[in-house]
């Protein structure tokens, strides 16, 4: 929300209060509380008759730096609010040297002097300042319509960029954008995003955490164009600045706050196919999908039924339609036993027809209006009601509807929706509806959550979310929305899943094939290799099927080979996978975070790692030309093993079967010999593909995972002068070195291979 009218002027019917000066801090060991006057204090009488601002500042984690800035601290705070980890002591110190109060937590200090004009100063280890709050940077606001607004803005340096603020499909760096953090279901070629993260990261190496549930409003350099200015509707504003230095430490430290990804069980990462949305379809079409795939050689992992596996104007009944599904649990047994798991579309809906709603009603599990009516509306489904999941009752009943498709087959669910929530109504906690409009999604995809943890086991959990905000990374995995089946919305959809992985989320997936329209056969091959070198792959659409061979023989090639490639990758995925539970840093990654120090790196939103050693640059184009960019050493590229030097743009022409997959130089990729599924044994024989460096010493390792992420062997290689020499622990099976565009050699315990 903008304030000002320009630099010198406030805008019309706004009242703005700027900190001016600390007027008493109050010290104590791990936290300071300093008393801001909005003007300066000249004599007693300027003390009468002028506001007081409030800010505590605090360390609830080290690295982490939180500031509250309250004008009226009486409001009453119903909630909700964001569950974040932290000692309850704190993990900061306080030092006061002269008129200068100084907060230090692990790398990051605060500074606050009382002598000079009001500011906060944040400085990393080397003491270098990172932001600071400045002149206007701590302030509230009311307008002439009664509203109450509290806002800061924290400096942008010369060159430093912002990224995150959820899964946005606008510019990837998010300079000179205007963001407001609330849950919308506006697509993918829009500002509005399914995916609201208060949180941004900074190419100066810190993060900051805007910890307020509903609406937050960011200025990234557009009201100020040296500050990013964020506000909120509401007595107090509280963030936080986390520390790095690296951006990867920056996520560590984000999401041991807001919480750890959860790991998702090894087959989600096959490839999934599913009816599509408003196709006609029954037990036979869907027969013929999975027979068609297998007759192709292209694996399948899960099939999906979308929507309609419910009756017209029912959703959401969980009872399979009867004049399509006759016999559910026959039809989900005769699945499993050709080794798929099944998902099931779900949305947080009852449509008034179905015999749900009454039930519901009754038992006071929907939504209420403050007149104590059931809040509903006709867009989406018919006189639809919202369940109210802040009831420990609606819960639980939601939950027992989901459990019987559970004993019936089902092992996972597409939770879609969860934006399209409502202000006017009364919560059965008394949450503020604001507040709640934005954290909705959170206890809906949880509630799923948990259910599959209980029924299935922990590790065997996954969703299909499409809504989220902070702290929603732990429930993974989520898609990307309703994108447009063209080349433009293939891009739109990797910015936004760039965007969400610097937001703290561990794995992102999208419509391979894209959702609305049918897409070329040149845009469906191309999303194809995208699609499945991405953390999840689905073949998905809205009123068209997604089967490859649809779209041509050649489609059906693509299909297979990158399929029997994602699956001869999981060791190494799986890899990522785990890094991504214990510490935060996501699977796809952008390049700024693994290359932090490349400026070339910052602003690229056309490809990405996949992991830490795999570059992957989409194809954009149906004659197969891309620009891809090479950070500084030797690439090789994993099909056609052609060695590039970087730094270096290059701009390369590749077939449907190909694109820019470029291995980082020093890497050992493990590699699965089994690609017929994701899931299999990775210790049967696996190649160990080595990427040396020139180096004389040079020595890596690497990991196997077994099925819960824990390594299951361990490979340490080391140049011993013209010979590679590999060495296991944790397995005394076979396996294969193979050093990129050289010889290999099988064995057990120890392997070498000669350089020569």
């Amino acid at each position: 929300m903008k304030f000002t009218n320009g630099f010198w002027r406030i805008r019309d019917g706004v009242q703005i209060a700027y900190a001016a000066e600390a007027r008493d801090i109050r010290v104590e060991s791990k936290r300071f509380t300093a008393y801001a006057a909005v003007k300066k204090v000249t004599r007693r009488g300027d003390t009468l008759n002028a506001p007081l601002v409030t800010v505590d500042c605090f360390s609830p984690a080290e690295g982490v730096i939180g500031v509250r800035v309250t004008h009226h601290a009486g409001k009453r705070w119903p909630g909700p609010d964001f569950a974040l980890t932290g000692g309850a002591d704190g993990a900061g110190a306080v030092r006061r040297t002269g008129t200068v109060t100084e907060l230090t937590s692990g790398p990051l200090s605060l500074r606050l002097d009382e002598a000079a004009p009001w500011g906060l100063a944040f400085h990393g280890a080397d003491g270098r300042e990172l932001t600071r709050a400045g002149a206007k940077g701590t302030a509230f606001a009311t307008t002439d319509d009664g509203a109450h607004h509290v806002l800061a803005q924290l400096a942008l340096g010369v060159g430093e960029q912002v990224y995150g603020l959820g899964e946005r499909f606008t510019p990837f760096v998010k300079n000179g954008q205007v963001v407001d953090i609330w849950q919308a279901d506006g697509g993918t070629s829009s500002e509005q995003a399914y995916k609201n993260i208060p949180f941004y990261l900074s190419s100066r190496g810190y993060g900051v955490f805007v910890n307020h549930p509903g609406r937050v409003s960011f200025e990234v350099g557009s009201e100020s164009v040296g500050q990013v200015q964020f506000s909120v509707g509401d007595q107090t504003l509280e963030y936080y600045v986390i520390a790095g230095p690296t951006p990867k430490e920056v996520l560590a430290r984000y999401t041991a706050l807001t919480g750890r990804p959860a790991l998702p069980p090894a087959w989600s990462f096959g490839l999934w196919l599913t009816t599509s949305f408003t196709t006609d379809y029954d037990e036979t079409t869907v027969t013929s999908f999975v027979d068609g795939m297998a007759e192709r050689g292209i694996p399948l992992s899960v099939f999906h039924f979308d929507c309609f596996w419910m009756r017209e104007y029912q959703w959401c009944d969980f009872e399979w339609d009867p004049a399509v599904f006759p016999d559910p649990e026959g039809m989900l047994a005769r699945l499993k036993a050709r080794g798929l798991r099944v998902s099931a579309w779900i949305n947080p809906y009852i449509a008034q027809k179905s015999p749900l709603f009454a039930e519901a009603a009754d038992l006071g599990h929907l939504v209420r209006r403050p007149n104590g009516d059931v809040w509903q509306w006709d867009l989406w489904q018919a006189g639809m009601g919202l369940v109210d999941f802040t009831s420990p009752a609606a819960r639980a009943w939601f939950q027992a509807k989901l459990k019987a498709l559970l004993d019936q087959g089902v092992d996972c669910f597409k939770t879609d929706f969860g934006e399209r929530v409502p202000t006017d109504v009364v919560w059965h906690d008394g949450s503020d509806p604001e507040r709640m409009h934005n954290y909705y999604t959170h206890l809906y995809n949880r509630t799923v959550f948990e259910l599959l943890e209980k029924e299935r086991g922990q590790g065997e959990a996954v969703l299909f979310a499409r809504s989220a905000t902070a702290g929603g990374q732990q429930y993974p995995v989520h898609w990307g929305g309703d994108c447009w089946a063209s080349f433009e919305a293939m891009a739109e959809s990797l910015r936004g899943g760039l965007s969400l992985s610097l937001s703290g989320f561990g794995f992102w997936s999208h419509d391979i094939g894209g959702f609305e329209g049918t897409p070329d056969p040149a845009v469906f091959k191309r999303w194809l290799a995208f699609g499945l070198l991405s953390s999840h792959s689905r073949l998905h659409g809205s009123s068209s099927y997604r089967v490859p061979w649809n779209f041509g023989e050649e489609a059906v090639e693509v299909a297979r080979r990158f399929t029997l490639l994602k699956h001869r990758l999981m060791p190494y995925l799986y890899g990522a996978a785990a890094e991504a539970h214990h510490g935060g840093v996501p699977v796809m990654r952008p390049m700024v975070l693994e290359f932090p120090h490349d400026p070339a790196c910052r602003p690229l939103d056309r490809q990405y790692m996949l992991g830490p050693d795999l570059l992957v640059a989409p194809v954009f184009t149906a004659d197969g030309e891309v620009e891809v960019y090479l950070p500084a050493g030797t690439w090789t590229h994993l099909l056609t093993g052609e060695r590039v030097t970087g730094p270096a743009w290059r701009t390369e022409r590749h077939g449907y079967d190909s694109l820019p997959l470029y291995v980082r130089e020093g890497a050992v990729l493990p590699l699965a010999a089994d690609d017929s599924r994701p899931d299999g044994d990775w210790l049967d024989t696996p190649t160990l593909l080595v990427h040396p460096t020139a180096a004389p010493d040079y020595t890596a390792e690497t990991t196997v995972p077994d099925l819960t992420g824990a390594p299951a062997a361990a490979f340490t290689v080391r140049r011993d002068g013209d010979r590679l020499r590999v060495t296991a622990r944790g397995t005394d099976r076979p396996f294969t070195v193979r050093v990129a565009g050289g010889p290999s050699a099988t064995g057990t315990g120890e392997v070498v291979v000669s350089l020569g």
